[in-house]
């Protein structure tokens, strides 16, 4: 799938061969998952979420023993198993991404696989088994989707926009309204590393999201989107990529430019309650 050049093209191929294997898993399950826990209030985990994570996990320890792991569901990072970090190098997992969608029978989740160092991720993985979509890109060469480069939206006028939004907290109702309005129309669909790599193909137009997400939902769908052409950044406009950010304190904003500031702006109205016209 990647260009003889890239420095990381045989981590992309191993990690497409494993999403892929983990989504066989995935959908071997679907719709007959046994046992739900309750993770939050708002979120699951199930047997399959664990099952996916320990294939991941184990194949990448037997190919890669000397890289680290930072992993969703067994909540570590394995800085200090032997050899581990001396690469300086992370695998960043999510074997089950949009679980509450797979438990309930909706087929919008995936399969999440990234490599990464502290600066920058250098290669990401997406795989949606519903419609066998691998996203995929290294930090040296294009987005792709099953094997084809792709790039993000060209659409020129915002209010053409269909966004993946999800403001969080207090006043969030309030504030997704403010920047509805600028926009065609905003989407929530439960799996957040699959929507901003659609941002990547120019399914999503942008996606918006002031918090709660984990390097485990962005490492590989945010480098997916960015090498499509869009601007990513955190919800100021810095820096989106911190291997040290804590769980579910990521926020995130991509979108083709100059929307992407747009974007920005609209969004500072809303925190600071100033009315905007499109």
């Amino acid at each position: 799938m990647t260009t003889a050049a890239s420095a990381w093209r045989d981590e992309q191929a191993f990690a497409d061969e494993l999403a892929r294997r983990a989504g066989a898993l995935l959908l071997r399950s679907y719709g007959r998952v046994e046992r739900i826990s309750r993770k939050s209030k708002r979120d699951v985990v199930t047997e399959v979420d664990y099952a996916s994570e320990r294939l991941v996990l184990d194949a990448v320890r037997a190919a890669y023993p000397h890289d680290a792991m930072l992993a969703e569901e067994s909540g570590h990072h394995e800085h200090h198993r032997p050899g581990g970090m001396a690469s300086g190098r992370t695998w960043v997992v999510d074997p089950l991404d949009g679980t509450v969608n797979y438990a309930n029978g909706i087929p919008y989740f995936c399969v999440s696989i990234a490599l990464v160092t502290a600066e920058r991720p250098l290669m990401g993985v997406v795989y949606d088994p519903s419609r066998d979509d691998c996203y995929a890109a290294v930090a040296d060469g294009p987005a792709q989707l099953n094997g084809q480069p792709v790039h993000a939206s060209a659409k020129k006028a915002l209010g053409d926009f269909v966004v993946s939004l999800a403001i969080i907290g207090r006043g969030g109702i309030g504030r997704e309204r403010t920047i509805g309005r600028e926009i065609r129309i905003p989407r929530r669909m439960g799996s957040a590393a699959l929507s901003l790599a659609y941002v990547g193909s120019g399914r999503f137009d942008a996606f918006v999201q002031n918090g709660g997400l984990s390097l485990w939902d962005v490492a590989a769908s945010g480098l997916i989107a960015e090498r499509a052409g869009a601007t990513v950044s955190d919800l100021h406009g810095g820096r989106w990529w911190d291997l040290e950010r804590r769980s579910a304190t990521v926020s995130i904003v991509a979108a083709p430019q100059p929307h992407h500031g747009e974007l920005l702006r609209l969004l500072a109205a809303a925190r600071t309650g100033v009315r905007t016209r499109r």
